[in-house]
């Protein structure tokens, strides 16, 4: 079986370094690997529009920003098929069908749904859109046949939900045979990938709390928002012995500096353990540190700050990529979408031997 990857991100905003963290820097090496036969990368702007339905010019405005991220960040659209959600409506046929194989208590129960009911303040008026996403991400990944979805662990219960679609359609309708594709989830392989805080030491980066570091953040921006970013609130003298853990400098150093970093920006330090033991035992300032961080983020934004820049010069192309992307990504929708209506019994016009039989049946 061809492996697949299906991934992608809900156009609310300009990516951060912490979705640079927790996905785009491995969707990049994803694709790069060679071990993938096809990759899709999909802007959710349908999702999106679930909880943002009275603001659609919001998620409208983000679809090239997302584009010019992924593109910076260095996905490929000779290696990764770059796409539109909404422009692909077989998409929308296939979740009604699944609609049909899941119960509103099964979907009451997925422990992400709930969480984001309750982080969106949805509890006493749920968007049905909202409500069903998990159906609507089922549909998703199942068009293009994808073997593997990189997630987080809190997206595991929507990854969950997808196999018993797979599962009970092929029961109903295959006769057991695999007309989807049952996927496997991609766990992070390191622990600072999983989620980086914000700058104030905030469990998440949101926009709306002003605690984000942009992948298209100017460096005058990016220094700013370092130099003022949350550490050891008890390291008030530089003698003063200091805390790593809940501290977001350290936090950062953890997910983006190399060994290759501190030969070349702070060569008093061989690594990290030995900056971190320093600092325990005091006599390390916050300055030094944040210095050193800076410089780290600074060599991994700028190539990526430039090649936005070169892609900003033609947004015309930009846009082409991405009706292209769609174009291709819907022909392979629809090829699942025709198996699906085929195992369904609802494809009447190409069904050549119902016809035949209704002919057969009332000739003469």
């Amino acid at each position: 079986m061809s492996k697949i990857i299906l991934t992608g991100d809900r156009p609310t905003g300009k990516l951060h370094i912490g979705h640079y963290v927790g996905s785009l820097r491995r969707r990049v090496a994803l694709q790069n690997s060679g071990e993938f036969e096809k990759i899709f990368i999909m802007i959710a702007d349908a999702q999106a529009l679930t909880d943002n339905a009275d603001n659609p010019e919001k998620i409208r405005q983000n679809i090239i920003e997302v584009a010019l991220d992924y593109l910076s960040a260095g996905l490929d659209p000779a290696k990764s098929t770059i796409l539109i959600q909404s422009c692909i409506p077989e998409l929308t046929e296939l979740s009604f069908y699944y609609m049909n194989l899941v119960t509103v208590s099964r979907l009451q129960r997925n422990p992400t749904v709930k969480a984001e009911i309750q982080m969106r303040n949805f509890e006493t008026s749920i968007p049905v859109g909202f409500f069903t996403y998990p159906i609507s991400q089922a549909a998703d990944i199942t068009a293009f046949k994808a073997t593997t979805v990189p997630v987080g662990e809190d997206q595991l219960p929507m990854i969950e939900q997808t196999r018993e679609i797979v599962r009970k359609f092929n029961d109903v309708y295959g006769g057991g045979e695999g007309v989807l594709v049952e996927p496997d989830a991609l766990l992070p392989t390191e622990s600072a990938a999983r989620r980086l805080p914000g700058t104030d030491g905030g469990a998440k980066m949101s926009k709306s709390l002003g605690n984000c570091i942009y992948l298209s953040d100017t460096p005058a921006d990016v220094k700013t928002k370092v130099m003022s970013m949350f550490t050891d609130p008890d390291h008030i003298k530089i003698t003063d012995p200091g805390k790593i853990e809940g501290n977001t400098v350290f936090t950062y150093l953890d997910a983006f500096s190399k060994p290759e970093h501190f030969a070349e920006f702070l060569p008093d330090y061989a690594n990290l353990d030995e900056l971190k033991a320093h600092y325990k035992r005091g006599g390390l300032g916050d300055v030094k540190v944040k210095k050193f961080l800076l410089a780290v983020l600074e060599d991994t934004l700028a190539p990526i700050r430039a090649r936005r820049a070169e892609y900003q010069k033609d947004i015309a192309g930009v846009y082409d990529i991405l009706k292209k992307g769609s174009e291709l990504a819907r022909e392979t929708a629809a090829k699942t979408l025709d198996d699906v209506k085929a195992a369904m019994k609802i494809n009447y016009f190409s069904d050549a031997a119902l016809i035949q039989s209704h002919v057969d049946r009332y000739k003469g």
